[in-house]
């Protein structure tokens, strides 16, 4: 019966031993992954924005803005590795209250992204408005295990990747995060036609203006889960005139950073995410190891103990056999 023991204790061990280290290092590239049902609500606020109103045709200065982004994942077209999610981003000039406010602007864009590592994949009637083009770098979130180093990032409003720059750690709500900027200097990146008089230009009608922008984008990113706690965006839009090479009418000019309660919301997510990679990833496969070398072991000991006790009876059978001859 010792020996029946010592073999399924020894076996048993053996197969937790085994199992435990495809939990380590195989399971976790098969189920932790970004969701493909995600729905997120995410509040930016400024103050001090100044900006141009499409509605009035006249700049405003000085305005309390409210950004509201909702993303929300499109689960019949994402994949076991891809997932689509769809977001609307609305500006709002909150300076008189109301809400949301009063429509500054409204923006679109629907990402397919590797659910590993975040990085945009060019499928799924992707696009950022109504515009369609290829896609490259991180998009809505930075890798699973992000770590220190430059990402290329899509700025959906260049409509192409530019480099995010580790910046060092910080705290956010408790939690440790890596901190990413990316800036853009004065870039043109579309043209728009205006009526001259709007731009200075009083003997055309209608001139076609280049749009510049300069801006600072920071990250503060969850390394653990690859998702942005928290947002900091510095942005100046602006018409210039290229004879003059001068600012003739700035479209948006401010600061937004995500409100206090949007933050912990993430920091509340990312946390409880991060203890279920960790449950995946280290410590099912440490218990599971655990387990496994103590039925080794309980095993080995039986088998041993099995086999002296047998060999000690044979040695008193044959002094037994010798005595009687």
């Amino acid at each position: 019966m010792r020996r029946v023991l010592g073999v399924t204790f020894t076996g048993l061990g053996a197969f937790l031993l085994v199992l435990a280290a495809m939990a380590h290092f195989f399971l976790p590239g098969q189920v932790i992954k970004f969701p493909v049902n995600e729905y997120s609500v995410t509040r930016l606020t400024g103050t001090g924005v100044n900006y141009f109103s499409e509605a009035t045709g006249l700049p405003v200065t000085g305005a309390n803005v409210r950004a509201v982004a909702t993303t929300q994942g499109d689960v019949s077209s994402s994949t076991s590795s891809t997932a689509v999610w769809n977001n609307i981003t609305g500006i709002f000039d909150i300076t008189n209250g109301g809400n949301p406010g009063t429509a500054i602007s409204y923006s679109t864009e629907r990402f397919a992204f590797n659910r590993r590592t975040g990085v945009l994949v060019n499928c799924c009637g992707a696009e950022v408005g109504t515009t369609r083009v290829h896609m490259s770098g991180q998009g809505y979130v930075w890798p699973i295990g992000t770590t220190k180093k430059t990402y290329q990032v899509f700025d959906t409003t260049m409509l192409k990747p530019e480099p995010a720059v580790y910046s060092g750690t910080s705290s956010v709500d408790g939690m440790s995060v890596y901190i990413f900027k990316e800036t853009v200097n004065d870039q043109q990146f579309g043209t728009v036609t205006v009526p001259g008089s709007l731009v200075g230009i009083k003997n055309q009608a209608n001139v076609a203006m280049p749009e510049y922008l300069t801006e600072t984008n920071t990250y503060f990113v969850d390394p653990g889960t690859g998702s942005p706690v928290k947002i900091i965006e510095n942005q100046d839009e602006t018409l210039q005139n290229p004879g003059a090479g001068a600012t003739t009418l700035t479209l948006f000019d401010g600061t937004l950073t995500t409100s206090p309660a949007s933050i912990q919301s993430a920091v509340n997510t990312a946390r409880s995410s991060d203890d279920e990679i960790s449950a995946v990833q280290t410590i099912g496969p440490l218990v599971g190891g655990l387990v496994a070398i103590v039925l080794l072991i309980i095993g080995v000991i039986m088998l041993t103990t099995e086999s002296r006790s047998e060999y000690e009876e044979y040695e008193d059978d044959d002094e037994e056999v010798g005595a009687e001859a």
